[in-house]
């Protein structure tokens, strides 16, 4: 089969290699411009492909009476396809997908992985959001699909505490069997995920698809699962705190089946340590950025930090944390995160190298803790752990302040059928 080329908007970017190199190295064949295999040509092809059998089933819902096609989807989610009354043919192919998990799926090394990735250093798991910051604001497909939305910019206090509740769920033991509720809330993240990208797909049109393709793509669920997945583990590996290859077959699997659940192709999902250091080292290399969308996100995050007092605490709050980020992902990347606002210059040391001390002390004390009687015991019987509780629980309050009370993940029902243009009323052109 002739794999697809690579959307001209595609590119090399030499400010992601810190991110990339640090954790990796140790593990494989680095190269600062990863080279070309069978496994990249398939991730650049994938990146014109979303996810085949949930935007079948959007495009049906549409030819559906408003709200028909979600209940239906809802009391399948609850009560099994079969309880549905004569189901769309695209809905029963969704659900044949998602009650049979595939052969390589392996629940004992899955759940191996949750404790994993739960026991993870609070560092590693910072590490892990850095990354998915810099992907999400400034990596060029994120970023797109996010600005153009707009949901960051209107509607900010809503898609945090969907993202954070939807992270802490994972966290569960089971999470992912079959009627648990964070497995339901995955496909629903699924269905959201579909909506968006009907609705940029409709409202971009042929050239600027032909130039970015498929929003949310494949490709890059496939590369963000493998990020969020391998992380932790190696950023406690870097530091000292030992993983073995075993421990990040757990990893890989834990996220490889996530990946499963969202819709990623088969084909793309790693089976090997290998294939998730190979899928998370080309996607980090390749992510691209900043965009426009990244100055119109950051501008309304950080707009006001030379504006009077508010200002002036806002500058002395976020340039540590701006120090915090570099730590992890280098000053340039830091830099281009917010180019475009007043923290452009903001003073990023002494905050990265008092990160890197904390970031050591943290991971020997985990060190430490590892060796003490019963340790392995309680990591095993951990169900959730305290940082996604965390987040969790600022981003409800915050929503409810603002009126928000629910995760439904229904926020994006009408961007399928958005007439062309923003798929979200108000949100910044550019």
């Amino acid at each position: 089969m002739d794999l697809r080329p690579a959307p001209p908007r595609l590119r090399y970017d030499s400010m992601w290699t810190q991110s990339r190199k640090d954790i990796l190295k140790p593990w494989m064949d680095f190269h600062e411009v990863p080279r070309e295999t069978p496994r990249t040509r398939l991730l650049v092809d994938h990146l014109w492909q979303g996810d085949e059998l949930m935007d079948a089933v959007v495009s049906r819902f549409r030819m559906m009476p408003a709200g028909e096609g979600r209940k239906m989807l809802n009391q399948a989610l609850d009560h099994g396809i079969d309880t549905v009354d004569n189901p769309p043919q695209e809905l029963i192919t969704l659900f044949r997908h998602l009650d049979n998990p595939p052969d390589w799926y392996d629940p004992e090394l899955w759940e191996r992985g949750r404790q994993l990735w739960n026991d993870s250093s609070l560092a590693g798991k910072f590490g892990m959001g850095f990354g998915d910051t810099f992907g999400t604001f400034v990596g060029d497909e994120v970023a797109y699909a996010t600005g153009a939305t707009g949901r960051f910019v209107n509607d900010t206090l809503r898609r945090n505490l969907e993202t954070t509740a939807w992270f802490r769920k994972m966290t569960y033991r089971g999470a992912l069997e079959r009627f648990s509720e964070p497995f339901k809330d995955t496909v629903r993240v699924r269905l959201m995920h579909s909506l968006v990208r009907a609705g940029l797909r409709r409202s971009w049109g042929d050239e600027q698809f032909t130039h970015h393709g498929n929003p949310i793509s494949n490709s890059m669920m496939m590369g963000a699962a493998m990020t969020f997945g391998l992380i932790p583990p190696l950023i406690d590996h870097q530091h000292g705190r030992t993983r073995t290859m075993a421990d990040l077959e757990a990893a890989v699997m834990y996220w490889a089946y996530i990946a499963y659940i969202f819709g990623v192709a088969e084909e793309l999902i790693p089976k090997t340590v290998a294939e998730g250091m190979e899928t998370m080292d080309y996607m980090v290399a390749y992510a691209g950025g900043p965009s426009e969308w990244t100055d119109t996100m950051m501008v309304a995050a950080f707009g006001f930090v030379d504006k009077g007092i508010a200002g002036k605490i806002g500058r002395l709050v976020f340039t540590p944390v701006l120090g915090i980020a570099a730590y992890y992902g280098g000053e340039e990347l830091v830099r281009a995160l917010v180019r475009a606002t007043p923290l452009r210059d903001a003073r990023l040391q002494p905050w990265t190298a008092l990160t890197g001390v904390a970031v050591r002390a943290n991971i020997q004390l985990r060190r430490v803790l590892d060796m003490l009687p019963g340790a392995k015991r309680r990591a095993r019987q951990r169900n959730g752990e305290l940082l996604w509780w965390s987040a969790m629980v600022l981003n409800r309050a915050l929503a409810k302040l603002g009126g928000i009370t629910d995760t439904s993940y229904t926020h994006h029902d009408a961007t399928a059928a958005t007439p062309a243009g923003c798929p979200v009323p108000h949100a910044p052109r550019v």
